[in-house]
């Protein structure tokens, strides 16, 4: 599924299928870098990313996709089913559950006012299927900067739980909690 959304001031943002072949070399020069250490695979080789969504792409319950603005790749954005998801096994999963993960990786270009807008438009493209009712995301407890941002967008924090590869904060946002935030027009 593609979808696009004008963004005031920043252009226009669009979501396109991750393409393991065709992309893994970008995602795997943006997963390495120090500062992206909170996604788990700064040690990976690009065949180790390429195998990683490949396998993804071909999972039913979830989807990886590059954000682009104005078509410049300026970040990963991957969803999944908490029922088909280890972050399942870890709370109660309620039914409209959707998780997700993002990775920002903008140029020069975007480097100022990116992740305030790309949080909200992501939610509304989480939110156009009528069955999601929550969103489910499981940060690092360490990534202060993400549980401050999920604060700012009106995540509301769960317990601390144990992933194989980290302590995590599980934080969720209701349907309504967005749509009482930010009423359409």
């Amino acid at each position: 599924m593609r979808y696009q959304e004008k963004i005031p001031d920043l252009g226009e943002l669009s979501l396109a299928p991750v393409e393991p072949d065709r992309h893994a070399p970008l995602l795997h020069g943006w997963v390495t870098q120090p500062r992206n250490s909170f996604w788990g695979m700064g040690s990976h080789t690009l065949d180790d990313v390429r195998e990683i969504y490949t396998f993804i792409d071909g999972l039913p319950t979830h989807h990886a996709y590059l954000i682009l603005l104005d078509g410049e790749p300026v970040g990963l954005f991957q969803t999944y089913q908490p029922e088909a998801d280890p972050v399942g096994e870890r709370y109660p999963v309620q039914p409209g559950d959707i998780g997700m993960h993002l990775l920002l990786h903008p140029g020069q270009r975007y480097a100022r006012g990116l992740t305030t807008a790309v949080g909200p438009a992501l939610a509304r493209f989480l939110f156009l299927d009528p069955a999601a009712r929550r969103i489910v995301v499981e940060p690092d407890v360490r990534n202060h900067l993400a549980l401050r941002r999920l604060e700012t967008e009106g995540f509301t924090f769960g317990p601390e739980i144990d992933m194989p590869d980290k302590r995590a904060q599980l934080a969720f946002l209701t349907r309504a909690r967005f749509e009482a935030d930010r009423p359409t027009a």
